[in-house]
């Protein structure tokens, strides 16, 4: 097990370290997940909506392949295959999910990997910061003892592939609104065929002294929230392009204000409201499902409205 040896040997160098680089990294993690995923939503708001769109389409895809390849292959985190890892900080419980492939890789490499697309010919300098971002938080989830370098590997895998796939799908399709709605129709069929799949399949249950080490159920969460993500972002497209036709009102004194309040409701939904309310009230599948849903349809079709309309 080459992959724990050096999940070990990274270990080593925390403790002899005396964890002084822990909070760096859990930092770093955290910026990919907690912060960066709401960057597109400003982007869609009040720099460029065509990029704001192909940002979203990204995060929200590469979340739920995610999601269907972590329940699919269904490993272990690192200390449950081995006791002898044990993850720095408070990494352990912000883990969520199976371990394979990295959740926060992928989302980094999602976020950041398309703005390096969208400078590298623009503002260099701004895509080698986003490379580096790229290397710095798939390393932190080796370094942090919650993700083996495989799983690393894979998650950047798939999302630079997401990457190329959406800019190539928005090239040939960008404008054909016939054809957005054939899209969204194939999402929303993709999404009921994979939350039938997730739901029915069958899962490890393996126990230790009477007790599953892994409940299933909750690994399910971060799917629901992605699948819901992406339910509310499909039919909140489809309203704003058929009927919103959202124009970013450049130059609008107010607009970054607006943008900025915007990502603060976003904000509170996602980490205080939500998990107070609606998840507390359907439970971990369809309260995040329900929630998710609602905010990313907020994103595309309710707050695009207001900035229109306060911008005028």
């Amino acid at each position: 097990m080459i992959d724990i040896q050096y999940l070990l040997w990274l270990q080593e160098i925390r403790n002899a370290t005396g964890g002084i680089f822990d909070e760096l990294f859990n930092n770093i993690s955290k910026l990919a997940v907690d912060i960066m995923p709401f960057l597109p939503f400003i982007i869609f708001w009040c720099v460029d909506k065509k990029w704001g769109y192909r940002f979203i389409a990204t995060l929200g895809v590469g979340e739920v392949i995610n999601g269907i390849l972590k329940l699919t292959v269904c490993a272990y985190r690192p200390w449950i295959r081995s006791d002898l890892i044990e993850p720095a900080g408070d990494s352990k419980v912000a883990a969520t999910g199976y371990s394979f492939p990295s959740g926060h890789t992928m989302s980094a490499t999602c976020t950041y990997g398309t703005v390096f697309a969208w400078q590298r010919k623009k503002q260099s300098w701004i895509a080698v910061i986003c490379a580096i971002m790229i290397v710095l938080t798939g390393f932190s989830r080796n370094f942090l003892g919650v993700h083996t370098p495989q799983d690393v590997i894979v998650g950047f895998t798939e999302a630079a592939i997401i990457i190329c796939l959406v800019g190539i799908i928005q090239n040939k399709i960008d404008g054909d609104d016939k054809k957005l709605d054939i899209l969204s129709i194939i999402g929303v069929i993709a999404i009921i065929i994979s939350l039938i799949y997730i739901t029915q399949k069958p899962y490890p249950m393996d126990y230790v002294d009477g007790v599953l080490l892994v409940n299933p159920d909750k690994m399910m969460n971060d799917s629901f929230k992605a699948f819901g993500a992406l339910i509310g972002f499909i039919v909140g497209s489809y309203i704003e392009r058929h009927y919103i036709k959202y124009e970013i009102p450049f130059g609008a004194k107010n607009l970054p204000i607006l943008a900025f309040l915007g990502f603060l409701i976003a904000f509170a939904w996602k980490e205080y409201f939500a998990p107070a309310t609606v998840v507390a009230a359907l439970g971990g599948h369809w309260g995040n499902f329900v929630a998710r849903c609602i905010l990313w349809f907020f994103v595309v079709a309710i707050w695009p409205v207001i900035i229109q309309r306060e911008c005028k």
